[in-house]
């Protein structure tokens, strides 16, 4: 009878513990249901929102780029470094702007063909005051870009420079033969035109590019824009400096249609623009302004659009963010103006958080551009003499290749807050994709410093049978790879995530990026 008693006890505990352990489980749902409609997409997100800047600043081209024809310490490939050709074509970048920047309207394209040792030198004015020697030009951006497989992106000067000797450049770069730029060009030592497409008409006209009004800059966009075909060109004019809303007001209103395809826009997480602090040595108070500085970029993306969408309801002109990424102050022993910064995980939120916002906007922004690709503020790659490495923004922008020429898919879901004393910002970022073969890749980022949330990812229209993802954390925000260690941070296979006929339940670890294959 004892014994009796005893199992009837046990088994009256194992009930109640079951029962338990379920009402927990029930208790205790995702924080955060996401709804993706996989039948609903409609709009490519265009692979130009993953473009890249290299601009003659700092170590960008020069010691970045380019270690000359003569070095025979580090490979290249015709001056250019080998490893950086990989990692940029590992990367799958879509494009590449260049040579600026303020350093655009400044530069005059004739001083860098032709033999080296005949080139002229000038000061870049803007950036450290060193002088340029002009050793890498046109031939060497252009056969670059054929080299990495992506289309270049030509900045012309018009704040310094005259229309003709952009024309001049259009031909040098473009016709077959015939005109007197194309003879010059196989002078050169080229004989088959390159394909150019993308051509910025200066940069920032209203601050470095000439400190113009928009009324002013319009009417010289529109002298310069007129010597292009735009069947041939996309022409990309000068936008607006973060929330300059009359900027691109003024430019849809007075530039014509037939004479521009896209404006541009530039947006830096900074801080403080007076101290922007540390690349590395930040407090959570530091982490949270430069995530709200971030995610501005959401609002700003809206607002320009909406003004564009008033002059332009088709939505034919793009919304161009070709400038965009962290600021802070350069690493301690480094020249000031030559913008040398560390990247951590902090800036592989910003990363993560901002193509999230692009792709969820890519019915007007067409293209992108992180600054910069080298050495130079929110960097893909840092390098020293022969030593080369990524950075966690290079391993954000790698996983999310995947996105690049996909479908959108419209992700609606609710949100949780990370919270820093009285600062509170949506601690969750998503945006999803339908590739050509038909898999769906889903990007979310938690940007919480301290807190994992979870997410249902509630897939519908859609029949999945596997699940694969990859991630890319760290012990703490503040952590980066260094020349001595250049693999502390990198993408790794992801296995935080449950999945059921419907959908996957994914749990994110704080300051996190996560991207999933659903197929």
């Amino acid at each position: 009878m004892l014994m009796f008693i005893i199992q009837q006890r046990k088994r009256l505990l194992t009930m109640a513990m079951a029962w338990l352990c379920n009402t927990v489980l029930v208790a205790q749902p995702a924080e955060v249901t996401a709804i993706i409609n996989a039948d609903q997409g409609k709009q490519q997100i265009s692979k130009h929102i993953y473009g890249h800047f290299s601009e003659h600043l700092g170590r960008c081209i020069y010691g970045g780029f380019y270690v000359g024809t003569d070095n025979t310490k580090i490979p290249h490939v015709d001056g250019v470094r080998k490893d950086v050709i990989a990692a940029l074509k590992h990367m799958k970048i879509p494009n590449l702007r260049w040579p600026g920047g303020c350093f655009a309207d400044t530069y005059h394209w004739k001083d860098g063909i032709g033999p080296r040792s005949e080139r002229p030198t000038l000061v870049n004015r803007w950036w450290g005051g060193v002088i340029e020697d002009n050793s890498f030009g046109t031939h060497d951006f252009l056969n670059l870009c054929e080299e990495l497989g992506t289309e270049p992106y030509l900045a012309a000067n018009v704040a310094t420079g005259t229309v003709q000797e952009f024309i001049d450049w259009i031909q040098y770069t473009t016709h077959e033969s015939q005109s007197p730029m194309a003879e010059l060009r196989k002078k050169n030592g080229r004989e088959k035109p390159w394909k150019v497409k993308y051509w910025g008409i200066g940069n920032e006209a209203w601050g470095c590019g000439g400190n113009m009004t928009p009324e002013y800059y319009a009417n010289i966009y529109k002298q310069f824009a007129t010597f292009m075909d735009g069947k041939e060109f996309y022409r990309i004019a000068s936008g607006a400096n973060v929330a300059d809303y009359h900027w691109t007001e003024v430019l849809m209103r007075d530039i014509p249609k037939n004479l521009v395809e896209g404006v541009a826009l530039h947006h830096y997480s900074v801080i403080d623009w007076n101290n922007k602090g540390s690349a590395t040595e930040f407090s959570e108070e530091d982490y949270m302004t430069t995530m709200q500085r971030a995610l501005r970029m959401d609002e700003l993306v809206t607002r320009h659009a909406t003004i564009m969408d008033k002059y332009d309801p088709q939505k034919k002109v793009g919304l161009i963010v070709d400038e965009w990424g962290g600021w802070y102050n350069v690493e301690p022993g480094t020249n000031p103006g030559f913008l040398y910064q560390q990247n951590t995980m902090r800036d592989a939120m910003i990363a993560g958080v901002t193509l999230n916002i692009f792709n969820n906007h890519s019915d007007r922004v067409r293209m992108a551009n992180l600054a910069q690709t080298i050495n130079v503020l929110q960097a893909v790659i840092l390098t020293d003499e022969e030593k080369m490495l990524l950075t966690p923004t290079y391993h954000v922008l790698t996983m999310y290749n995947v996105h690049q020429d996909a479908t959108w898919l419209p992700v609606n879901y609710n949100n949780v807050d990370y919270t820093y004393k009285d600062k509170k910002v949506p601690a969750i970022s998503i945006s999803a994709s339908k590739d050509a073969t038909g898999a769906i890749h889903v990007s979310l980022v938690n940007i919480d410093y301290a807190k994992k949330h979870s997410v249902n990812v509630d897939l519908r229209g859609y029949d999945f049978k596997k699940v694969t993802g990859t991630i890319l954390s760290s012990a703490k925000a503040q952590d980066h790879n260094t020349f001595d260690n250049p693999e502390k941070i990198k993408q790794k296979e992801f296995k935080g995530f449950k999945a059921s006929k419907s959908g996957v339940l994914v749990d994110l670890p704080p300051f996190s990026v996560v991207v999933l294959e659903i197929k």
